[in-house]
């Protein structure tokens, strides 16, 4: 069987590693390159590095820090945040990320998941996809959540994956930051619909939330950041409980 992979995410701004809630009360969890090291020791699949600096000089100070990640750290990681050009992912790849990530730009301009794809394969793009349930249906937002959008979460993660998306994000925001476990009927309904793998996030609040997903839910992926930042849940902990409960993961 494929190894079910963990994903700590961490949120940058200024090459900082920071917690909040919807980038609000933002508080510094520590170097990014650091933090990072630490979760790659502790047994982290891959990680997830997402740029929330909104200024030029962010962006800067970004492909900076994916450099020394690159240099530095030895699983494959992923870049998101503010990519709405295939120039931008050019310069995060060029600096050494292994795949990007990209959401709202890609609801607003589909053709840049064909164009990322065209020059970079597949295996470069990661689809990110916050939703919530609105009327029964599972719509699409952007901006973190703050702006609804007409895009049904099934219809536009089908699409996205036949436009050469090679892995899907779906974060649920009605259960991101409840701590009270991710829909798991849904996560399955997608992994039917789709070939991709699946990375769940959003809603992890126990061990047991965790493996629910990876096995209910049939997603590929757990990815989660106030759990592993609080050291709440070790990492190597965690994977311990999953290997008992049969759950195929890299030790």
């Amino acid at each position: 069987m494929v190894a079910k992979r963990i994903i700590p995410c961490l949120d940058v701004k200024d090459g900082r590693t920071v917690k909040g809630i919807h980038f609000v009360g933002l508080r510094d969890m520590g170097d990014a390159v650091e933090l990072g090291s630490r979760y790659a020791a502790e047994g982290a699949d891959e990680l997830v590095y997402l740029d929330i600096s909104a200024s030029a000089e962010g962006r800067k100070t970004f492909c900076g820090l994916v450099s020394r990640v690159a240099e530095q750290i030895n699983i494959p990681f992923t870049v998101g945040g503010g990519i709405s050009t295939i120039d931008d992912a050019a310069r995060l790849l060029d600096a050494g990320a292994d795949k990007i990530s990209v959401n709202t730009a890609a609801i607003s301009n589909p053709g840049l998941i064909d164009a990322i794809a065209g020059k970079y394969g597949s295996q470069f793009v990661v689809i990110a996809i916050d939703a919530r349930v609105v009327d029964g249906r599972w719509m699409a937002t952007t901006h973190g959540g703050r702006v609804a959008t007409d895009r049904e979460l099934f219809d536009w993660a089908r699409e996205a994956q036949v436009r050469g998306a090679g892995e899907l994000l779906f974060t649920s925001m009605d259960h991101d930051g409840t701590r009270d476990g991710y829909p798991c009927e849904t996560y399955a309904a997608l992994a039917e619909s789709l070939s991709i793998p699946i990375i769940a996030s959003g809603g992890a609040g126990c061990i047991q939330h965790i493996a629910d997903v990876l096995t209910a839910g049939k997603a590929d992926a757990a990815l989660a950041a106030s759990i592993f930042h609080s050291g709440e849940i070790p990492i190597p902990v965690l994977k311990q409980e999953l290997r008992k409960q049969n759950i195929p993961v890299r030790l």
